[in-house]
């Protein structure tokens, strides 16, 4: 078991026909650290749409021949997926394109519905048959369903959110309309924003409007849907203020990019305060302040300047290798993080050092990462985390599907402090995660236990593949 990104949406709306797919291109490569598992765009050239989606990194998955297929087109939707449900296959890709009856529907999703197992049940005893075991497939079922009974597809999608639960973020087209929705609570991020043009930007992240040429607009609330066509944008905010706002704290911790800003945040500031309060609840007798790259380094930063330790670079980033948590499996995990990371020695050496990460889950990497530094020649390591321990599964997007693996589940502080090899340990502390995220209310339950939805009876995230399995069969 490990901790993985969740996903990364986008879409785009021209006035005129335009390479939406090369915009969609780009803005999947800033979203990249969002998951590395697989992508894919679908185009609307004129209703008739083309996609093309795989398994792998977007410069992998879209070489020059594959964009250069495309056609020009009005819209664009594309998805970087580390899934939280469902196996990692080629028929797991989105966006998912289907034909229904009143017309086509081109879906990208970030997040996870906590409910899937009962919506996908009555799915099904009503006569569906999935081809997928996502819960995308269920949402964009929900929407289709609904669309025979409706007279637009944003109508369509309003009335599927009534039965949803947890996180989703979605990124959607119809034959002439594109759409962006958030979820009641909040869970992940959504903005758009608006090219010199006036080509209409959705993104995961602002980042990828930058990496665009879109200025940002501002940020999707929390139940809203917006609706793109060649009249404008309008807005429909229904299921605004429905249920009680959470976003995920985790995203201004790790997930998202530090020149990203979500909700109003700064991510690179919350980072950096992160580590302003941790050196004043850990404060540590050291020689230098390092951070493992990449969500580790504003943090130490924070922390260097609270302390007034000198901030050093110790650590090098192999930038050709992806994330650590998301390569599967413990043996090929621990050889990404031999061949990532790379000390400096003239930094550490002799010396007493702050080293500051995001988390801790297995200990695994930590112990990797100490055994490094150690090795460099550092005198003492101070272990410092700028998120409080992981001690309980997430069902919104962050693949924690149990606590068996969490080693603070099971550990003292002690402990751990040995298990990862460190001279000291300090973590955030839980009750300081509201001075990263501001005014913004966010869910901490992969910390806290407070979860803001019922809890899912059955978390497995392959739990749909032997129930397809059975019906290919």
């Amino acid at each position: 078991m490990s901790i993985h990104e969740e996903c990364g949406v986008f879409g785009a709306f021209s006035p005129e026909p335009a390479n939406v797919a090369a915009m969609a291109y780009y803005g999947l490569y800033a979203l990249q650290h969002r998951g590395q598992e697989s992508c894919g765009i679908t185009v609307n050239d004129d209703g008739v749409f083309s996609s093309h989606k795989d398994l792998g990194l977007v410069n992998d998955v879209f070489s020059r021949e594959v964009l250069s297929r495309f056609p020009v087109g009005t819209m664009a939707v594309g998805h970087v997926r580390y899934g939280t449900t469902g196996a990692t296959s080629r028929r797991n890709c989105q966006p998912l394109a289907i034909n229904h009856q009143k017309g086509k529907l081109a879906l990208a999703h970030n997040g996870n519905l906590s409910n899937a197992d009962v919506l996908r049940d009555k799915l099904e005893l009503g006569g569906a048959i999935f081809h997928t075991t996502i819960d995308t497939e269920i949402i964009a079922y929900l929407i289709t369903q609904a669309r025979l009974q409706t007279p637009s597809i944003e109508e369509a999608v309003s009335q599927a959110m009534r039965h949803l639960e947890g996180a989703y973020s979605l990124c959607l087209m119809s034959s002439t309309k594109l759409l962006a929705v958030r979820d009641p609570q909040g869970f992940r991020p959504l903005c758009y924003g608006r090219t010199s043009d006036g080509t209409c930007v959705v993104a995961s992240e602002s980042c990828a409007l930058s990496a665009v040429g879109a200025e940002f607009e501002r940020d999707l609330l929390p139940g809203e849907i917006l609706v793109f066509t060649k009249d404008g944008m309008t807005s429909r905010l229904e299921h605004c203020h429905t249920k009680p706002r959470k976003s995920c704290v985790f995203e201004y911790i790790y997930f998202a990019r530090p020149d990203s800003i979500i909700d109003g945040v700064s991510i690179h500031a919350a980072r950096t305060r992160a580590g302003e309060i941790l050196a004043a609840k850990h404060p540590a007798d050291a020689d230098v302040v390092i951070g493992v790259p990449d969500s580790g380094l504003d943090a130490a930063l924070g922390y260097s300047r609270a302390s007034g330790i000198p901030y050093g670079i110790g650590l090098i980033k192999n930038k050709y290798i992806g994330r650590t948590f998301i390569a599967p499996g413990q043996e090929n995990r621990v050889d990404k993080v031999r061949i990532k990371l790379n000390p400096i020695a003239e930094t550490v050496y002799g010396k007493r050092v702050v080293l500051i990460d995001d988390s801790i889950v297995r200990g695994t990497t930590s112990k990797r990462i100490t055994d490094l530094i150690r090795k460099a020649g550092a005198k003492e390591i101070h272990l410092r985390i700028s998120a409080p321990p992981f001690l309980h599964p997430c069902y919104y997007g962050t693949d924690i599907d149990s606590a068996d693996h969490l080693v603070a589940a099971h550990h003292t502080l002690e402990e751990i402090t040995e298990i990862v090899g460190a001279d000291t340990l300090g973590y955030l502390p839980i009750e300081s995660l509201p001075a990263l995220a501001g005014s913004i209310p966010c869910c901490d339950a992969c910390f806290s236990g407070d979860y803001p939805t019922s809890i899912p009876k059955n978390t497995n995230k392959d739990r749909f593949e032997k129930k397809l399995s059975e019906s290919e069969g």
